[in-house]
């Protein structure tokens, strides 16, 4: 499965995967966000792009959320942060 990530503004990403069923996604992630999770060492396009790794190892693409803010997958998923630090290594 194929995830092409572009950024539209400073905070908006627009997500597209591609499988048997073709999804798109509009994400939002705040920069303090991204610092927290990345502490620098990555992009923020970068970090949406493994966030949804994350998602699809947990999850269909089908079943993600069309629209929702970085932080959300926290609350789905409790160890997202820390999975997402330690792949990091943050």
């Amino acid at each position: 499965m194929s995830i092409v990530v572009k950024q539209t503004d400073r905070d908006t990403f627009e997500v597209a995967v591609a499988g048997d069923t073709p999804t798109s996604h509009t994400v939002t992630a705040s920069e303090e966000y991204v610092e927290k999770l990345t502490l620098g060492h990555i992009s923020a396009t970068a970090l949406v792009e493994r966030s949804f790794e994350f998602l699809l190892e947990r999850e269909p693409n089908t079943s993600i959320l069309k629209r929702f803010d970085l932080p959300v997958i926290q609350e789905y998923f409790p160890e997202y942060e820390k999975a997402i630090s330690e792949s990091l290594g943050s």
